[in-house]
């Protein structure tokens, strides 16, 4: 799964888990302690996410539904302050707007 906040992408798996774990992994130094203080983060440079940690699955879920819970934006991408990340961000929301833009094409759906 991935997730976007206004300071951060995460991308939480189960691999390798136990199921009482999950594996949340991050870009850029600092993303996972920001939600998770508490998180033995490692760096690993020979994988694709140079930051990980284990963290319990409950944990996760707690963390991300307060998130939720908290949200107050009417638009997400207005939140994000830090440039390059406002800008992956973008580069993401372009990916996934043409993306919709062709499923709706070859089904012949319209609206906005």
């Amino acid at each position: 799964m991935w997730i976007f906040t206004p300071t951060s992408f995460l991308s939480i798996v189960d691999k390798d888990g136990d199921r009482t774990t999950l594996l949340v992994r991050a870009r850029r130094a600092g993303e996972i302690e920001a939600h998770f203080p508490e998180a033995v983060v490692e760096t690993t440079p020979n994988n694709d996410y140079l930051y990980r940690a284990r963290i319990a699955r409950e944990r996760v879920a707690q963390v991300m539904a307060d998130s939720i819970r908290n949200l107050r934006y009417p638009n997400y991408k207005d939140t994000v302050n830090d440039r390059e990340l406002h800008d992956a961000c973008l580069g993401v929301w372009k990916v996934m707007y043409d993306y919709q833009r062709r499923k709706r094409k070859k089904s012949g759906a319209t609206g906005s």
